[in-house]
C-alpha cells in the first residue's frame, strides 16, 4: 500500500497502525511502537502526529498519570475500510485493557505471532454484538493449539470464575489467567476450579508488566 490522501503519503504500516489501534479498541503510543514495528518511540511519535493531523488517529486523556489513547476516527474507518468504530470507552476498563493488550505483547515476546492472535473485539464481532456469553480477553493460536487469555484485575464472585473457566475448558486447549500476585481471593478462585479443570495456568501479571517496562 502506498497512496496519497489528504497530502499524506500512506504506507502499508499505516494500515498495520489503523488495524491494531481498532482491534483493541484503542492503544497507547508505546503498544503501537512494540505491534507495529518501529525502531524507536520518537519515530513511532512522529508518525502518529502525522496520522493524527490527516485526521485518521486522534489522541483522547482520560485519567491523571495515563498517557494519551489512540484512536481511530470515522475518516480512518472509510478510507481504511475498518470493521469498527470506538466512540467511546468505559473509563473503568482502560487500566484492565491496557494490561490485557501489555499481556499480548508479554505473550508475542514469548514466541506467540501477532497475526494469530484474536482480540475479544474480534470475537464479539464473529459470534454477533448481541450474544451476552462472555468472551476471554483474546485468543492465539500457537502449534497446533488454542490458548484463551484472562487478565483479572478486580473481584469477581467466585461463581462467575468457575463459569467462565467452564466454559473455556470446553471450547479451548488452554487458558492462561493473568492475575496480581496480590489480588489473592481470584487467584484462590481459580486455583479452586483449575483442581477440576486441568488446562489451567495462572501467570502473575507482575511478569507482563516487569516485561513491558523493560521494554
Amino acid at each position: 500500500m502506498c497512496s496519497v490522501s489528504g497530502g499524506l503519503r500512506l504506507v502499508e504500516r499505516d494500515r498495520e497502525i489503523m488495524k491494531e489501534v481498532e482491534r483493541w479498541r484503542f492503544l497507547l503510543g508505546r503498544q503501537i511502537r512494540v505491534l507495529c514495528g518501529f525502531v524507536g518511540q520518537r519515530a513511532c511519535d512522529r508518525r502518529l502526529k502525522k496520522l493524527i493531523d490527516a485526521e485518521y488517529l486522534e489522541r483522547k486523556y482520560y485519567i491523571y498519570g495515563i498517557p494519551g489513547l489512540y484512536f481511530v476516527t470515522k475518516k480512518a474507518v472509510e478510507i481504511f475500510n475498518l470493521d469498527f468504530f470506538t466512540p467511546n470507552i468505559r473509563i473503568e476498563q482502560i487500566e484492565h485493557d491496557i494490561a490485557v493488550i501489555d499481556t499480548a505483547i508479554y505473550l508475542i515476546s514469548k514466541g506467540v505471532n501477532l497475526k494469530d492472535i484474536t482480540t475479544e473485539r474480534e470475537l464479539k464481532h464473529i459470534n454477533g454484538f448481541g450474544n451476552p456469553k462472555h468472551e476471554p480477553d483474546f485468543l492465539y493460536e500457537k502449534e497446533g493449539k488454542t490458548y484463551c487469555v484472562e487478565v483479572e484485575l478486580s473481584a469477581k464472585k467466585q461463581y462467575t470464575v468457575e463459569k467462565n473457566i467452564k466454559e473455556n475448558y470446553i471450547k479451548y486447549d488452554i487458558q492462561q489467567w493473568f492475575i496480581p500476585e496480590g489480588k489473592i481471593k481470584i487467584v484462590e478462585y481459580v486455583k479452586k476450579a483449575s483442581n477440576q479443570y486441568a488446562n489451567v495456568e495462572i501467570i502473575p501479571l507482575e511478569e507482563v508488566q516487569k516485561y513491558v517496562k523493560s521494554l
